[in-house]
This record gives structure tokens, sequence and C-alpha cells, in this order.
């Protein structure tokens, strides 16, 4: 089972181009998260040139998952819709599907929460989960959050609506 000493949170680097190309338009995770279209490479190119990676300046941060001992790039983790103000942001983590059920999100989602507080000094953080996704709500209830609301018909798929939870977590 993979650790948090397993892993590290870094910066993207136009290497990582190729990597996020293939998430952005992976159309399975559009369900679950804010993406509905796809993203070219040089909307991306451009993406990781003018990213300041300050979360202060540009109201998120998007950090590459990576295997210190391989060196592989596992997944990203976000913290996005940054407020200074109430202290908080919401988190969004993917994990490559050779990778999954090994323990990469649970040690990434920690790494962020301590990065969160000690480094952003953030009070908490929160997650909109589908509520039908057992795997995730599970991962982040592992991860410290709980469920504080049910959103009726958050998500659209397309075809139809689906309930999403409203996860939060107090640093």
């Amino acid at each position: 089972m993979i650790m948090e000493s397993d892993i590290r949170l870094r910066a993207i680097e136009p290497e990582d181009l190729d990597l996020l190309y293939q998430l952005e338009n992976d159309r399975s995770l559009w369900d679950v998260g804010t993406t509905n279209v796809p993203y070219s490479r040089y909307t991306l190119h451009d993406y990781i040139a003018t990213s300041s990676d300050d979360i202060f300046a540009d109201r998120q941060v998007r950090l590459i998952i990576e295997n210190v001992r391989t060196q592989e790039t596992v997944g990203v983790c976000d913290l996005v819709r940054f407020d200074p103000q109430h202290q908080r942001a919401e988190t969004g983590i993917v994990v490559m599907r050779d990778n999954r059920r090994k323990g990469y999100a649970l040690a990434a989602l920690t790494l962020l929460a301590d990065y969160a507080l000690r480094v952003v000094h953030l009070h908490q953080l929160y997650a909109v989960v589908a509520a039908d996704n057992e795997a995730a709500v599970n991962l982040f209830r592992k991860a410290g959050y709980e469920v504080q609301a049910e959103l009726r018909d958050w998500l659209f798929d397309g075809h139809q609506y689906g309930n999403a939870l409203l996860m939060q977590r107090f640093l």
C-alpha cells in the first residue's frame, strides 16, 4: 500500500502536457468534474506556460502526483475555487487508471491537506462527489472529509441528473 512518503506533489512541468491532454480529454471523467469539452494541446500548453503556480495569484493550483522511487506520474490533484477571505478551497483528484486502488489518492489527499494547512493556511477543504460514486465517497471519508449535504440533481451526464454529496474537511 502506498504511503505519503512514497509520493510527492510537484508543480506542473512542460513535460506533463501529454498527461494533461489525456486526462482533460477523457470523457469518462467529464461526468465527475466541471469539464465537458475537449481541450486542445495549445490551450493546455498555454495553461502550463502562464500558470504562476501561486494559488493566491491564480486562485487555484494543480499538482502532479509522482511516485518518489520510480518518478512515475500517477495522477493530479487540485485546489480550485480558492477563497482567501474564508480560507477554503475545493479539492479535486484524478489517479491514472493503472494506479487506482493502490493508495495513491489517499496519500495525495493527505499531502494536499498538509500543504493547504501549512503553506496556504486554509481552514477547510471541500469536495463535491457524485453520490453514487462509492469509491470516491469512501476515499474522501478515509481522508477525513464528512458529508455535509446532498445536492439533488447536481450533476448532469448528458442524459440524466445525479445527486452529489458536499464533503468537507476542517484542517
